[in-house]
């Protein structure tokens, strides 16, 4: 679509559908959070997504570089060079695309349609048996299966008693775990429940603040600093966006490794709130001093771009333990709030021109309060395991 652009209006048009694209990050953390356990989903997520996040740094490096190649070693005018420049990812997403369509499974189980049928076979398949192991066996030792034998013979007990606790406890388990398709009410109910609104403030706050400041870090670098110059400023920003191969990753590891440790979700809801208070509080020492020279600007903004982005990892790593049978309509809320976030904030930077440090501190007040503010939710609804 780009060689059909004429004019602005094509452009924003273009743009839309570019933007769509983004859309594929929910659908993605809802196939990996049902390919991994719970005890490493978070990783698994985030190193997906902080991947995906790096993508947009490395494209403010890579496209330049093509659109440069294109004008210099093939001679094309800039008019044609911009244009030609996007065949590069659309070659890539497509490949990406047929390649998931035809190599990858649905589910670890196989078809995305069979998935009910799927939990309810592993459910009962596994029951099977234990056994004391004939050295060991005694009378005073055995198994449910043969006290339920023993009970029997004795005209004692049914089958049932020991059999269907089990197999509905299972069977619960196994099928609460599959995604199914919620009706609007049970929708309403997910999107405003205290769990969700927890991850949709946090989310807010980390993945928008990282929107806005990707879209204004350039200029705020180009004020105090103007004889870095337009492109060498471009650069510096960019930047920020490439440390999400390694940051978010590690907010989910980490999140994982507490968990692991402590067999606790409030462990992975406290290291939520600290990654996103901390990183408040970097936002607002920027805010406040301003920094005149690079090495305390860099420094600080790289400080904050860890947490930050580590945010986004930690963020998804409690998500797919809340609500797991409507992972999609929690993880589209919480990355839709994200998205929102981005806008918010844009707005706080555009209505302050180009008095970038005051947008900081104020971005940095309403993270630190956005993350408090429901820090009391329990990191699960009531009644769920």
């Amino acid at each position: 679509m780009a060689g059909l652009v004429t004019n602005a209006s094509g452009l924003i048009a273009l743009r839309f559908f570019v933007g769509i694209l983004g859309g594929t990050f929910v659908p993605c953390q809802v196939w990996s959070t049902g390919f991994f356990d719970k005890n490493v989903v978070g990783s698994s997520n985030a190193l997906i997504g902080g991947w995906g996040n790096a993508g947009g740094g490395i494209t403010y490096f890579l496209m330049p570089l093509i659109y440069d190649s294109l004008k210099s070693d093939q001679g094309l005018s800039s008019h044609v060079a911009w244009r030609v420049a996007f065949i590069v990812p659309f070659i890539l997403i497509v490949s990406t695309a047929l390649g998931m369509l035809l190599l990858c499974d649905d589910t670890p189980t196989g078809k995305w349609s069979e998935r009910h049928d799927n939990a309810q076979r592993l459910a009962h398949s596994a029951q099977a048996a234990v056994v004391s192991s004939p050295g060991h066996a005694s009378s005073g030792s055995s198994t449910p299966e043969v006290r339920e034998k023993r009970d029997m013979e004795k005209g004692e007990g049914d089958a049932s008693d020991y059999q269907q606790p089990k197999q509905g406890e299972m069977t619960d388990l196994a099928v609460g775990e599959v995604i199914v398709a919620p009706t609007l009410k049970h929708t309403l109910h997910i999107i405003t429940s205290p769990q969700t609104l927890f991850h949709c403030a946090t989310y807010f706050c980390s993945f928008g603040g990282e929107l806005a400041i990707n879209s204004y870090l350039g200029a705020y670098y180009l004020r105090n600093f103007p004889y870095l110059g337009q492109t060498q400023a471009g650069r510096w920003a960019s930047m920020f966006g490439l440390p999400n191969v390694v940051t978010r990753p590690l907010g989910g590891i980490i999140a994982d490794i507490l968990f692991k440790h402590t067999k606790s979700l409030w462990v992975k809801k406290c290291w939520i709130l600290f990654v996103g208070i901390v990183s408040g509080a970097f936002l607002i020492a920027i805010g406040l001093t301003d920094p005149s020279s690079e090495s305390m600007m860099f420094g600080l903004i790289a400080g904050m771009a860890i947490f930050v982005e580590a945010g986004n990892g930690a963020n998804f790593a409690l998500v797919p333990h809340v609500h797991p049978s409507a992972n999609g309509v929690l993880s589209g809320t919480v990355g839709a709030v994200g998205n929102l976030g981005g806008v918010i904030f844009a707005i706080v930077f555009r209505y302050h021109h180009a008095d970038y440090a005051t947008s900081f501190w104020i971005t940095g007040v309403m993270t630190i309060g956005m993350n408090l503010i429901l820090c009391w939710v329990k990191p699960l609804p009531k009644g769920q395991r």
